[in-house]
């Protein structure tokens, strides 16, 4: 009979070294078995013989990576306690750094019996769970710096990383939709010619899909049902398609290392809120089998149920030293062995919800804080999930944190369809949001401006349908989000009424124009650029086909072009990147006008029917703008927008002596004749629902 020694309780996980592989997990069960599995699937089972706290170890010589494993855990099922320990069910590595196999829905997966929920289920469900593989991350790292950019010049480009590359022509078949079709050179260089810094990458952890979906032929696409926080998702790799299991690892590192060396970084978006067993029902696949009221938060009235502020069924539980250093160490590992840049946290605040509310003293905030590594990555909140009462934590997140600003999202998409009574706030989201961010230190680029995320239309939609169409769902259309702020233009849905498709063409080019000369951090929805539609489906999370992969064949080259220049623009001006905010709508320095030229008044900003407005960009005033400290006189400018559906003439304002102007971008026709020497007093027409952005140059004395 095979025997473990005692081994060590430090790391967590499965650690090979020359002679044999230590493996620790945390559990508060009577006793855990270690199943070893060979190419076979026999099963080998081997009790750790030891246990320091709560953390049972062993030592087995002559085990090294590649192998399969999986525990059990023995001891006391009893919901009502929140127990649930049943050694008929195998169980996930919580610190597996690679994942294989599948999970069968079924009864077998369920650790209750299917009659008797207060029951343990003896059905084994070894034939219908994956496997943790025994890993090393050694990797050969090419000699080149991490791109390190700085938060102020960071253009985020959100992105599935299977959707990206799965029907893209110049990507080999073998290697589409998968780590290595990212890091092949056709995905890096649409990437690099596009000009953004950062890929934010749709959660790329292990994850499972629901019963429900699978049940109805579909999958969790979007993979934000994780049950493994150190393991590459395993569909992702080509090596594993090509039947080399545990191949996912060296694949995420390389592909990491080609977007450093292309000057780009890579941000995970990670699912700690929650994890794949779902609630009381849910399956038994890892940490409920382990440590049930460690890994979640249970209702403390009756532990049979668990505290759902996500609306998956169960919240991690951030309390516990227990999921508070899983995540960590999850964090951290991925910051040092994967070389990842940051993270965006899904459904932040349940991290922080002590007592129930939101708390930015959370114990999590404070390790995140004092972590050497931890704390110098770029971090994104989420800021809202479903929890009790206010849920809705905008604004809120320390001085470390940047946030996806939803504010903002909501205002802009009302501005340019025309609602009332914005036009302050629309100034104030283009200054970076001050009264949100403006406290504790923070500064604009606490902001993450967007318009559109994976969760929501695309831009092509949003200017296409009043309504969702989720019917592929299989939900009867009620899932998705009701209030989508968007206008068709005058048509649900596809048109070749040429007044439509032009009109859509211009929404779109006024809001990307918006959203790429804001203050703060803009993120690009990826495909935006290429006129992506999803055919109106708001919520495609279960969508792996033709609705949310990228159409290469079916692009639109103008607004890529468009898109290309705008990014251009913003990274070759600092004016547009601040770090510091100013003191609001009546700074020198953002000085804001009427389309005749007089300086907004109190009476102008509090007129609801206002829906246009000058803004002048005061570049040599930034304190931050030039490296040597010099002011650079040209990089004044001058922002018109017209929110109207109808020409509005803009008199040019009285701005520094002499100075004149070039016309740098115009929304309604990119393509057109460009004005030069605009001085004071001149007239310029802004047409319907559109920007136009002047270039100044200021008269230079010696």
């Amino acid at each position: 009979m095979r025997t473990a020694l005692p081994g060590s309780p430090f790391p967590l996980g499965a650690t090979p070294g020359p002679d044999g592989t230590n493996f620790a997990v945390a559990s508060a069960a009577d006793g855990v078995l270690l199943c070893l599995f060979d190419a076979d699937g026999n099963e080998t089972r081997i009790p750790l013989p030891e246990r320091d706290g709560e953390v049972w170890h062993g030592f087995v010589p002559d085990v090294g990576p590649g192998q399969a494993y999986g525990y059990r855990a023995t001891g006391p099922y009893d919901p009502r306690r929140g127990l649930r320990c049943n050694p008929a069910k195998l169980l996930l590595d919580p610190y597996a750094g690679a994942i294989h196999g599948e999970v069968q829905p079924g009864p077998e997966v369920l650790g209750y019996a299917a009659d008797d929920p207060e029951v343990p289920s003896e059905l084994d469900s070894a034939g219908h769970v994956p496997r943790s593989l025994v890993t090393d991350t050694a990797f050969s790292w090419t000699d080149q710096p991490r791109p390190r950019h700085s938060v102020a010049d960071t253009i985020v480009y959100e992105v599935h990383v299977k959707g990206f590359t799965a029907a893209h022509p110049d990507i080999p078949p073998r290697l589409r939709g998968t780590y290595a079709g990212l890091a092949h050179e056709a995905a890096v260089s649409h990437l690099v010619d596009l000009g953004v810094t950062t890929v934010e990458l749709l959660p790329v952890h292990h994850s499972v899909p629901e019963a429900a979906l699978v049940a109805r032929g579909l999958t969790n696409y979007w993979g934000y049902n994780t049950i493994g926080f150190f393991a590459p998702h395993a569909a992702y790799s080509a090596a594993v398609r090509a039947g080399r299991p545990g191949g996912q690892v060296a694949e995420f590192q390389a592909m990491v290392d080609t977007l450093h060396g292309a000057g780009l970084e890579v941000i995970l978006d990670v699912v700690f809120n929650h994890t794949a067993e779902g609630n009381q029902l849910g399956p038994t696949l890892c940490h409920r089998g382990l440590h049930n009221p460690a890994y979640y938060r249970l209702q403390p009235d009756d532990q049979r149920y668990y505290v759902d502020t996500t609306g998956t069924g169960n919240s991690l539980n951030a309390d516990n030293p227990f999921s508070l250093r899983l995540i960590m160490d999850s964090l951290r590992y991925w910051l040092t062995e994967m070389r990842v840049d940051g993270f965006r946290f899904d459904l932040a605040p349940t991290l922080a919800r002590e007592d129930g509310g939101f708390d930015r003293m959370a114990a999590f905030f404070d390790l995140v804080a004092q972590d050497p590594v931890v704390s110098t990555a770029k971090l994104i909140a989420e800021p809202w999930d479903v929890g009790q009462g206010d849920s809705y934590d905008l604004g809120q997140f320390p001085a470390l944190w940047n946030e996806w600003n939803g504010r903002y999202r909501d205002v802009m998409r009302d501005f340019w369809r025309g609602t009332d009574g914005l036009i302050g706030e629309f100034a104030s989201r283009l200054c970076g949001s001050p009264d949100l961010y403006r406290w504790g230190g923070r500064r604009p680029t606490a902001s993450i401006n967007l318009i559109t995320v994976h969760d929501g239309f695309t831009l092509a939609d949003l200017v296409s349908y009043d309504d969702k169409h989720n019917e592929a769902n299989g939900e009867d259309n009620r899932d998705g989000n009701d209030d989508n702020r968007s206008w068709n233009c005058g048509v649900e849905g596809p048109t070749t009424d040429p007044d439509i498709v032009s009109l859509r063409a211009r929404q779109s080019r006024a809001m990307l124009t918006t959203l790429l000369l804001s203050f703060g951090v803009p993120m690009l929805l990826g495909g935006d650029e290429l006129g992506r539609t999803q055919r109106g489906n708001n919520n495609a999370y279960c969508q792996d086909n033709e609705i949310s992969w990228f159409d290469w064949s079916a692009t639109d080259p103008e607004l890529t072009a468009f898109t290309k220049k705008l990014i251009a623009l913003r990274r070759a001006h600092p004016v547009f990147r601040r770090r510091r905010y100013l003191t609001g709508v009546e700074a020198a320095e953002l000085r804001w006008f009427t389309p005749g030229g007089a300086e907004m008044t109190a009476a102008d900003w509090n007129f609801p029917g206002a829906r246009s407005l000058a803004l002048y960009l005061d570049g040599a005033d930034d304190p931050d703008r030039a490296a040597d400290g010099t002011p650079l006189l040209d990089d004044d400018f001058l922002l018109l927008v017209n929110g109207w559906w109808e020409p509005l003439d803009f008199v040019i304002p009285s701005t520094e002596p002499g100075e004149t102007w070039d016309l740098e971008v115009d929304t309604y026709a990119p393509d057109g004749d460009p004005a030069t020497d605009l001085a004071a007093g001149k007239h310029v027409t802004v047409r319907p629902r559109s920007i136009t952005l002047l270039h100044g140059h200021r008269v230079t004395t010696h």
